[in-house]
């Protein structure tokens, strides 16, 4: 009979062993704290009310516009207005500004132009008190994390207190920014997989089952807020490989119990993040439903959805005649309009006396100029003219 089919193999019973004496060796929690929960919840407690005390310590300060404030703090104005807009970064974070904004009263009227303006009687505070609690969350998620992996409650209240008075942690956490909700999500996804993990000796139980899936959440909500959410799921996905190479090196386990882990794995690490962060852009363009300084940057059959903007319900013949007026588009590029100048090329540069030809993202980018971006066809004989318009 093969070694690893043989039941009374020493090194089969020898792997058994470790891996029951791992799994034993491994509690929920320390076992000073478990005698005494209260050494637990009541250091919790306490740093997580000098974490509120902290972040939320004088917010109105200073009443007016501080670094990027201004795009985020406007952001959030374009989804209460509904105004369409484009960014580098994905939708959840600037959703979830507007959100804020919207529920404590901001009308989403403040142009958000400078660092410097004042908000006056602007109600933005809605804003960055969010800022200020997803901040404050992070430090019982950082203590958590600490107790679950050190099993020392000194390590885990040291690492909280250590960064509840870190200046630059409390700075970042007061302001309308992306990197508070972004960490928060980061934090969220390390505790999930952190406490995931411990919960190994009881496979597929409920608890099992919510922290995988809350690891799911986070992995979308960090991707959701800034790309560099990528780096938390790079984590996640080398614990995952690492559990799966563990699991697949016990004999004990059957082909079938192995394959449900596989899946469990791939419906709540894979799926639901790929299906939240999909809805996510539903949900911004649905939103997103008037025209707004993003425009230029999408199709044209996209811009004719938009409402207020020059294409929306535009009929447009299916056939382009001969003394047509049209508008040529790069489909590449951003779409940029094709849009001549009346300088000439110097000599000895480019085309010899031609008109400089380039792009730009929006047809009436150049608001003071005379745009030269509309063009009459003629028969191929002819000369193709270019008619002057000024935009309105």
């Amino acid at each position: 009979m093969p070694l690893a089919t043989n039941k009374n193999c020493p090194a089969v019973l020898g792997l058994r062993q470790r891996k029951t004496l791992r799994v034993a060796s491994a509690p929920v929690l320390a076992p000073s704290i478990r005698a005494s929960p209260r050494r637990f919840w009541s250091p919790l407690a306490f740093v997580t009310f000098l974490s509120f005390a902290t972040r939320f310590y004088r917010l109105r300060e200073p009443p007016h516009i501080c670094w990027d404030e201004k795009h985020f703090g406007k952001m959030g104005s374009y989804y209460i207005n509904r105004t369409f807009f484009f960014d580098v970064h994905p939708p959840l974070g600037k959703m979830l500004i507007g959100l804020a904004g919207y529920l404590s009263g901001y009308d989403g009227t403040f142009p958000f132009q400078k660092p410097g303006d004042k908000y006056e009687q602007h109600n933005s505070i809605g804003m960055r008190a969010f800022s200020a609690l997803l901040g404050s969350c992070l430090i019982p998620f950082c203590y958590l994390t600490v107790l679950e992996l050190s099993r020392s409650l000194p390590a885990a209240i040291i690492t909280a207190t250590i960064l509840i008075f870190d200046t630059g942690f409390i700075t970042i956490s007061q302001y309308i920014l992306l990197d508070p909700i972004l960490m928060f999500f980061l934090m969220g996804a390390v505790l999930s997989m952190v406490k995931y993990n411990s919960y190994s000796d009881r496979c597929f139980s409920a608890p099992w089952w919510f922290w995988l899936c809350l690891t799911g959440v986070n992995l979308a909500g960090a991707l959701g807020v800034k790309f560099v959410g990528l780096f938390v799921v790079f984590l996640v996905g080398l614990n995952t490989i690492c559990e799966l190479w563990q699991l697949l090196g016990d004999l004990s386990l059957s082909l079938v119990t192995l394959g449900k882990h596989f899946l469990a794995h791939v419906l709540c690490l894979i799926i639901v993040p790929l299906v939240l962060y999909t809805a996510l852009f539903a949900v911004h363009f649905a939103v997103l439903n008037r025209s707004g300084p993003g425009d230029g940057f999408f199709s044209s059959g996209f811009q004719s959805r938009l409402i207020r903007n020059n294409l929306h319900n535009v009929s447009v013949p299916e056939y382009v005649a001969y003394g047509s007026v049209i508008t040529l588009k790069n489909l590449r590029m951003a779409g940029g309009y094709l849009h001549s100048h009346w300088h000439l090329y110097p000599e000895g540069v480019g085309a010899r006396q031609q008109q400089i030809i380039q792009t730009f993202p929006s047809l009436w980018s150049l608001r003071n100029m005379e745009i030269l971006s509309v063009w009459n066809t003629k028969r191929h004989q002819e000369i193709c003219t270019v008619i002057s318009m000024k935009p309105p």
